[in-house]
């Protein structure tokens, strides 16, 4: 139970950032159109290259890759920074806590979403909102969300990071805490929101993502996870537009110390105020790897 808890919260930290909620209504096209997850990054004073990669939170295994070039880049640097350090000992012991919502869904949610969440859990997960009472809504969403791909071998590119950085005695560090997350992700959506998207989501959305980022399409990724039905402009705030600019603030120092290789949600990469882009604004050079 509590490596389901574990998994449970991992995907929660990661997966709207990595595109889950990704609907067929696509949102303005973005300029840049290079069909990679890896971005190098030089120039403005760095004697050695960093790297940027897009994940997905979570894929089947035999869905599962890595590139060639994606190990090459990985084995090039002395660093890996996440999102969240999963490898945090402290980190992760408090993982449970971060499952179960300050109250009962059943004292919070209207008897209407009550009822909608059941029938929604029942489908896809056969379980009842009585089972799960005690969880909170992020929580049943990644839970929801793991059910969609289908397939009881799934893989976590940021855990798979971790274990090929430890191999090779690479530092390991990220940008967020848990509870910082979970606080984005709770202040994103409203409950309403979050159960309507879980209601408009569904399996042909999940292979389609999968899909697209086999073919490493991260125009339309990107395009996906800022759809008009995934995203308002306040949420597009919060969930990227407003973490990419933290992180932009800590990435010079980093990569300045260290050659570092930095892995996160796909849908933070593209867009105006996309990673790629506010790093090509302080002065570095931000290309594709195609090969």
């Amino acid at each position: 139970m509590k490596k389901l808890f574990t998994s449970i919260v991992v995907v929660a930290v990661v997966l709207i950032s990595s595109g889950t909620f990704a609907q067929a209504k696509k949102a303005a096209s973005v300029p840049l159109n290079e069909k990679s997850l890896l971005w190098e990054i030089s120039g403005n004073g760095l004697s050695k290259s960093s790297y940027l990669y897009g994940t997905i939170h979570m894929i089947c295994g035999n869905d599962y890759f890595l590139s060639d070039k994606t190990k090459k880049a990985f084995d090039a640097t002395n660093n890996l920074v996440l999102e969240v350090n999963l490898s945090d000992p402290n980190e992760m012991s408090s993982a449970q806590q971060f499952i179960y919502g300050k109250e009962p869904l059943s004292k919070t949610l209207s008897p209407q979403q009550l009822n909608d969440l059941d029938v929604l859990l029942q489908k896809r997960t056969g379980m009842t909102v009585k089972q799960v009472d005690k969880f909170n809504l992020v929580s049943l969403t990644s839970l929801i969300m793991m059910k969609s791909f289908g397939c009881d071998d799934i893989k976590m590119y940021e855990m798979e990071f971790i274990e090929m950085a430890k191999s090779s005695s690479k530092s390991i560090a990220g940008f967020e805490t848990l509870q910082s997350q979970m606080d984005f992700l709770s202040s994103a959506y409203t409950d309403a929101e979050m159960i309507t998207m879980l209601q408009e989501s569904n399996d042909e959305n999940t292979k389609k993502m999968v899909q697209n980022y086999i073919q490493e399409n991260l125009p339309e990724i990107y395009n996906d996870v800022t759809a008009e039905k995934a995203m308002n402009e306040k949420t597009r705030k919060v969930l990227l537009d407003g973490r990419n600019e933290n992180w932009i603030v800590k990435m010079p120092n980093i990569m300045k110390d260290k050659s570092t290789f930095f892995a996160v949600g796909a849908g933070h990469l593209l867009g105006e105020q996309g990673v790629i882009r506010l790093l090509r604004k302080k002065g570095y050079t931000v290309k594709p790897v195609m090969n």
